[in-house]
């Protein structure tokens, strides 16, 4: 009976530790930047309620990035999955340029201000742009998109026109995963705080090893304002070293917290049947 109920707390422990291993990166506000590297204007502040990461403030001429100090190594197939939050805020003269996700090798830097929303000139990358200002071509002549961006470029090899305005102050939810296996990439948006179903956009045969060159990647966000401007904040962010979609529990593991009480629960069912033996 002692061996079962050991066997049955090391596997539940080691399910809960696997699960904990997934997530490289978690910042549930920005009271601690502690593993991040700021550059430019970004800068960590308190906006009235809570403590965000202010990628550009609503000043022209502004940019910045913040990454993750040391590179992540995506080991399992160079997947990966994320879950962040934005609010974009206080625009002047039309509100710009955006934001972009961004996974790259290159280092903790800082790309071009105005319409480069910080990630143009970054080569060997991957960016997912929320952009709100019309730069005509490059943005399908729209002012409110998503687009998935590569190699520094701002021309996007596709795009999501939203309905919603991203500058209107309202927090984003944004789901960003990449499976290596299928080389697949799917991008959720929402309004709440829960997984939609199904993608906003999907963008097939995207090979990340051969566009990273290397499966050690620094990721984070850019920003930049240009003659226009708005607040660019980050207010939570999750970022996983493995196809591991935020929201979904691995097939046939519970979350964390369910199976530890499930490994307890059966550890006292065990000790009660033992006392009536």
């Amino acid at each position: 009976m002692k061996k079962t109920m050991i066997t049955i707390v090391a596997s539940a422990m080691a399910l809960m530790a696997v699960e904990a291993q997934a997530t490289t990166i978690s910042y549930t506000d920005f009271t601690s930047t502690t593993g991040l590297t700021i550059n430019g204007n970004a800068a960590a502040v308190n906006d009235g309620s809570r403590n965000v990461l202010r990628i550009t403030p609503a000043i022209n001429g502004q940019s910045g990035s913040f990454f993750s100090t040391s590179t992540v190594n995506l080991v399992s197939n160079t997947s990966f999955s994320s879950k962040f939050s934005f609010n974009i805020n206080n625009p002047h003269s039309g509100g710009a340029d955006g934001l972009v996700f961004v996974v790259q090798p290159q280092g903790n830097n800082v790309g071009s201000s105005g319409g480069g929303i910080g990630y143009q000139g970054i080569n060997n990358s991957l960016g997912i742009e929320f952009d709100t200002w019309n730069n005509g071509g490059v943005d399908g002549n729209n002012n409110n998109h998503i687009g998935v961006n590569l190699n520094g470029s701002i021309s996007s090899v596709v795009r999501y026109n939203d309905p919603v305005e991203f500058q209107n102050g309202q927090d984003r939810f944004v789901w960003v995963d990449y499976n290596g296996v299928t080389q697949d990439l799917e991008i959720r948006l929402s309004t709440i705080d829960l997984r939609p179903s199904t993608a906003v956009l999907s963008y097939a045969n995207l090979n990340l090893l051969s566009v990273l060159g290397t499966s050690n990647a620094f990721v984070g966000f850019t920003s930049g304002t240009g003659a226009a401007n708005a607040n660019h904040d980050i207010i939570s962010w999750e970022f996983r070293d493995s196809f591991q979609p935020v929201g979904i529990a691995p097939t046939g593991v519970p979350e964390p917290a369910p199976l530890a009480l499930l490994g307890f629960g059966l550890l006292g069912l065990a000790l009660a049947r033992r006392r009536r033996k």
